[in-house]
């Protein structure tokens, strides 16, 4: 590799800031609010289990199925907050509208 080919690569960060359409500080805010996002609903998961399930023998087929099926509604709500928080709530907002147009099979005219 010549030194011109290694100066025009670009980080992942700068690639992800580029896909995105926004600059790279921006970028870490936006990864920022993805895992704190994950890290709530993943620290929300045992207590939410508990006060559903009694039994102590492991959650019940039924309850992991409608957990993961409404705890959808439930972690784009918190995006949409972490994002108002660190300042980034339009970005979200449209990757929300986006996410649930490809879900619903709305498409952009």
């Amino acid at each position: 590799m010549d030194k011109d080919s290694t100066a025009e690569r670009k980080s992942w960060l700068q690639r992800l800031a580029a896909h995105w359409g926004v600059r790279t500080g921006r970028a870490l805010v936006i990864l920022l609010v993805f895992a704190c996002t994950g890290f709530t609903v993943m620290f929300l998961k045992r207590p939410v289990v508990a006060f559903f399930t009694q039994e102590e023998g492991g959650t019940p087929l039924l309850f992991s199925i409608l957990y993961y099926i409404l705890i959808l509604p439930f972690y784009n709500l918190v995006l949409l907050v972490y994002g108002a928080l660190l300042g980034q709530f339009k970005f979200f907002w449209a990757f929300e509208q986006r996410f649930f147009g490809r879900i619903f099979g709305r498409r952009k005219n």
